[in-house]
């Protein structure tokens, strides 16, 4: 009982309380892309209306011989699009013969080999509407539908869709500097089934902590960079730029049982003890720190502290 008279009232809603512009401006825009983009064809919006319909109403807008095409949405949802023979031939056309012909096609009734033919059009301007919408509260009830199979005849479409409120974009466009004109018709339930938009900032306040931690989780699955220091060494510029087969370097205060592990800037994570495992270079962890900058223990020498060794005593090392 709850589903019919929520069935009613939005039947009896007005046509001005639908979701335009975000859909009206996002069909234009994805259904001239997706005709340019797919086979060259270039087309002009020349009116554009967005109303709601019952099931009733909807099947009396299919054109004479429209090539119509059941659409496969969110949560088991069903809508459909329908394409006057206009459209269609000059889909059939472009991806024929690459050209729009001169003489205007004779209207036929269009077959399942036309519905193949014209899927990926489909589906490519209903992924650009969804794109378009990303941002916007259409994206409930425009977003998640594609091409699902073909009708021979609007009939059917009585006995496969539910009874309940469609939104219906009702597309005229115009091809060939206005030598082709045709419909594009796309309804959808007006009960929106698919994913709503990216919350926005009142919504993120409201849900600051969940939002917070969904961050930090992100963040702690990131990749970090960690260095072993066994020692280090300061030397002049000059022997840093002139190295000679030869030459030691001495690390007075380095020890493979103080390792110290820093982060890139500097900072020290930890100390361990430098070793093998399974035959591979491994550090053995013997204390932590959870201090930016703690610093070593005491008793323990100061595995990052620099020193200078001057280049006499280099080659009396050697």
């Amino acid at each position: 009982m709850t589903d019919v008279i929520r069935r009613m009232i939005d039947l009896a809603r007005p046509p001005a309380a639908e979701g335009a512009p975000g859909a009206d401006r996002g069909w234009r825009l994805a259904l001239a892309r997706a005709a340019r983009d797919a086979m060259g064809l270039d087309l002009d919006i020349a009116r554009l209306t967005v109303t709601r319909q019952g099931l009733a109403e909807l099947l009396e807008l299919a054109p004479d011989r429209a090539l119509i095409a059941l659409l496969d949405g969110p949560k088991a949802g069903l809508g459909v699009i329908m394409l006057s023979p206009a459209v269609t031939a000059a889909v059939i056309e472009m991806q024929t013969l690459g050209k729009l012909a001169t003489a205007t096609p004779a209207i036929r009734k269009p077959t399942r080999i036309d519905a193949a033919m014209v899927a990926g059009l489909i589906d490519r301007a209903l992924a650009g509407l969804e794109d378009a919408l990303a941002e916007e509260d259409d994206l409930g009830w425009a977003g998640g539908f594609r091409y699902a199979s073909f009708l021979e005849e609007a009939r059917p479409l009585g006995l496969l869709l539910e009874e309940e409120a469609y939104r219906v974009l009702t597309t005229e466009i115009v091809m060939a500097d206005g030598k082709r004109r045709g419909d594009v018709i796309l309804a959808l339930p007006a009960l929106g089934r698919g994913e709503r938009p990216v919350a926005t900032g009142a919504t993120v306040e409201a849900e600051g902590p969940q939002f917070s931690a969904s961050l930090s989780a992100q963040v702690l699955q990131s990749a970090c960079r960690l260095d072993a220091v066994v020692g280090r060494l300061t030397l002049p510029i000059r022997q840093i730029l002139a190295p000679a087969e030869g030459d030691v370097l001495a690390l007075p205060q380095a020890g493979i049982d103080e390792v110290a592990l820093e982060t890139v800037d500097g900072r020290r994570v930890a100390l361990g003890r430098l070793g093998q495992h399974r035959g591979q270079r491994a550090l053995k962890l013997t204390e932590t720190s959870e201090k930016p900058h703690a610093a070593a223990a005491p008793g323990r020498r100061e595995a990052s502290v620099p020193t200078f060794v001057a280049p006499d005593d280099l080659r009396e090392a050697g």
